[in-house]
């Protein structure tokens, strides 16, 4: 706006002075004149004031000179200086695609790791956003993209393959986060949100992966078996013993007086029908006997 003032300004000056040399153009130019010298004051009024947009803010600069952040609003400003806008809004820096990260658990496996950062310019510190970086573009380039990979790296670094990729992946992604806020805070980025996304073993990984799998299934499948024998060995001991203890008391109740009458008394049902031709009972000797159970006394 200022260059235009000046070329206005210029231009006024011309016409002013063709239409002292020109009488027949003269009310011509001299109207030209007063239009240009009204445009060139518009523009020189309009240099000095600057807007800031909502949810922006403005980093003034001055030969060279970087001055107070300026807010959302209406600011007034030397001609000689340039403003650089920057949003306040959060910005997603998506790390997918072919910024992927490649990380390695502290095994050595390879993984590959996508990760959405969101960050947004801290007001207060702007102008040394300005400094560092210049431009909001270059925030996101210069400052979260390296950054982020980096501590991603790391924090995968202490931990296993299995955890990387399975059982820790929210005490990773809540690590990760708490690392990137303390890394740009002092930089003036607000890291408002740190999602991991997906989490992708290589192919290599991944074979040892499934190997390890099928070893822990047959490891479960032998423990199985192994508790299925020890229960199968118990219960046969058990019923061993309980058969032993019922012959250990059978043993003890029946004496000679027991069997020979329990002797006795299976002839005589046995006699019933049909004449028996019996041993004497008991231990000792005697003359068999032919007992019939059709005869009553």
């Amino acid at each position: 706006m200022l260059v235009l003032s000046i070329l206005l300004a210029v231009a006024a000056g011309v016409m002013f002075f063709a239409a002292r040399a020109q009488s027949s153009l003269r009310l011509r130019l001299r109207l030209g004149a007063g239009a240009a010298l009204l445009g060139s004051v518009l523009s020189g009024i309009a240099s000095t004031v600057y807007v800031v947009s909502a949810y922006e803010v403005g980093v003034p600069v001055t030969f060279g000179r970087v001055g107070a952040p300026m807010t959302s609003g209406m600011h007034l400003k030397s001609p000689f200086t340039d403003v650089t806008p920057f949003s306040t809004r959060p910005v997603d820096l998506n790390l997918s695609d072919k910024d992927v990260v490649e990380v390695r658990s502290s095994q050595g496996g390879v993984m590959y790791t996508e990760v959405t950062v969101k960050w947004a310019v801290t007001p207060g510190k702007a102008a040394e956003l300005y400094r560092l970086a210049g431009s909001e573009e270059a925030i996101q380039q210069r400052l979260v993209y390296p950054d982020s990979r980096e501590i991603v790296r790391n924090v995968f670094a202490r931990y296993t393959s299995e955890q990387g990729y399975a059982s820790a992946r929210e005490e990773i992604n809540a690590e990760i986060g708490t690392l990137v806020k303390e890394r740009l805070a002092p930089r003036g980025i607000d890291i408002t949100a740190v999602n991991l996304r997906n989490v992708k073993p290589s192919d290599s990984l991944q074979k040892q992966i499934d190997r390890k799998i099928q070893q822990k299934e047959a490891t479960e499948r032998a423990v199985e078996a192994t508790r299925t024998a020890e229960e199968e060995a118990k219960r046969r001991k058990i019923e061993a013993e309980g058969i032993a203890r019922a012959n250990e008391i059978l043993d003890d109740s029946l004496t000679d007086k027991v069997l020979t009458n329990q002797c006795i008394d299976a002839y005589r049902e046995a006699a019933k029908e049909n004449p028996v031709y019996a041993v004497p009972c008991g231990s000792g000797n005697g003359t068999p006997v032919i007992v019939d159970g059709s005869r009553r006394n």
